[in-house]
Order: C-alpha cells, then structure tokens, then sequence
C-alpha cells in the first residue's frame, strides 16, 4: 500500500506513472473503439484469441530469453495470427469460433510449457496473465507505438466512418455497394492484434481482451446509436482505466484485474441505469 504523497514523490516516480497512464489510456481508447464494431459483428472473441496468443508469444521470449524484447517478439507473431484467423474463420474447414478455441488453448498450453524454460516460471505466469504491478514494466517504446496506433485508429473512425458502420452492421449490402470489406476487416484486425499486445504488458494476456468487449457492453445498455454507443465506449473505457491504475497503483495490485474489476462495476451500474431509462421512456 503507498499513498498519492509517495507516488508522486519524486520526479522518477512522476514519469513513470505519466508514461504508464498516457500508454495506458491509449490503448484504452484503441480497445473501446475496436471493440464496438467487434462486438456489433459478433466477433469480439478475436481479442481473447489474440491475447493468448500474446500470452504463447511472451513464453517465447522467456525461453529465448529474450524477456526484454517480449514486444518486437510479440507483435509480429500476433499480427500474422490475426491474418490467419481471419482467412481461416472465413474460407477455412473451421468456422469462426471454433478456430478461435483451437489457436487460444493450443496457445495458452505451448505457452505454459515453454515457460518452464525460463528463470521464474510462476512470476513470469503471473504478470503475463494477470499485468505487472510495477511500473517499470512499460518503457518509451510502448509510448510511441501507442501513440502511433492511436492515431492510425481514431483516423480510421474519423475518416471511414460511413464504411465501418456499414460493415458492422450488413457487410453484404457493404460489399455490394463496392466497399473492399476484406480490407477493412483485415485493418481492423491488425489493428486489434496490436492493441492486444501493446495493452498485454500493463494488462495482462487474460484481462486485455476485457478492455474490447466491456466498455461496447456498457455502452449497449444505455445508447441505441452507432455514434452514441462509439463516444461513451470511449468515454466509459477512459474513466474505468484511469480509477482503476490509480487504485491498482495506490494497492500495490495487478492494474489489469483491477481495471476490469471497475469495468464489470461500470456494467452493472449502466445495466441500472437502462433498465430504469426503459421504464420511465415507457410510462410517457
């Protein structure tokens, strides 16, 4: 346990919680915003399949040991999964979710052995699943590809707009009317690839994934727009994140459960608050 005085201690300990909550909030912002359209085309789980590949990724950078290169590891590994789910979910044998099974176990199990390999086997499983509790886990590298795909993000929910709604909501009229939906449903899942694995670090492989599908869920229970349910995913995600790192800083906790914990908190209180919107909405 420490407090906001011995957080904020020294200008050290003031940078490093900047980085980490700037990295953060970016890769809060890129899960929320991808996750919207995931959730909407009922392919949400590619997050969950892609961290457990994250989590396979990692392994094998500890048994290289590598540990200090886990991201450049990482990256390509995940990205090249995310093309190969999604060729292979559409004009595979094994459809969809049933490939997504296949690549998360088989990941999570090749992970789990080749970490016998490496120094300290359960502190390595630990923060890899769950999130680093320290701050000196996130470095200036993960800053600026954060920044770099956040921009790369909100400028395709800025600038295409018009096409992600229209292939989130009916890719074939999308299709017909001459939009390249292969394209954009390969971009969005790069794009979801490096999201997974710029947030694993502070989130943690099984938490990451929470990051994409609760703040779209929240957002479900109380807007009934594309538009609306886009900023207050973004608005819901920002928030959680920022009282859960603090918490989780304060704690001496994983921030990953943490923020999901408030995630599953902010659910429950839009589920509330919805339902008592319907009812009022009704009785007019």
């Amino acid at each position: 346990m420490m407090t906001f005085q011995e957080l904020f201690a020294s200008e050290f300990m003031i940078n490093l919680v900047i980085r980490a909550l700037i990295v953060g909030l970016l890769v809060t912002l890129c899960s929320s915003l991808l996750g919207v359209s995931l959730v909407l085309k009922r392919f949400s789980m590619i997050g969950d399949g892609l961290s457990h590949v994250g989590f396979g990724a990692v392994a094998i950078a500890a048994a290289l040991n590598m540990s200090n290169m886990k991201l450049i590891v990482s990256l390509p590994i995940v990205v090249i999964t995310a093309f190969l789910l999604l060729r292979w979910g559409n004009k595979g044998k094994t459809k969809g979710d049933a490939s997504l099974a296949l690549v998360s176990t088989g990941a999570v199990a090749a992970g789990s052995l080749l970490f016998n390999l490496s120094g300290q086997r359960s502190t390595d499983i630990c923060n890899s699943l769950f999130g680093s509790a320290s701050l000196f886990t996130i470095g200036d590298v993960d800053l600026i590809l954060s920044a770099f795909l956040s921009v790369a993000i909100i400028t395709l929910f800025v600038f295409f707009y018009t096409k992600i709604f229209a292939i989130t909501f009916d890719e074939n009229f999308a299709k017909a009317t001459g939009i390249k939906t292969n394209v954009y449903n390969m971009l969005i899942a790069v794009l979801t690839a490096v999201t997974v694995v710029l947030g694993m670090n502070m989130m943690g492989s099984l938490m990451i994934s929470a990051l994409i599908v609760f703040p779209a869920m929240t957002s479900m229970k109380v807007c009934t727009t594309f538009k609306g349910v886009l900023i207050c995913s973004s608005a819901v995600s920002v928030v959680c994140f920022i009282i859960g790192f603090f918490t989780a800083c304060l704690a001496g906790w994983q921030t990953g459960a943490t923020v999901v914990c408030v995630n599953i908190i902010a659910f429950f209180i839009f589920t509330i608050a919805g339902k008592i919107t319907r009812k009022s909405i009704a009785k007019q």
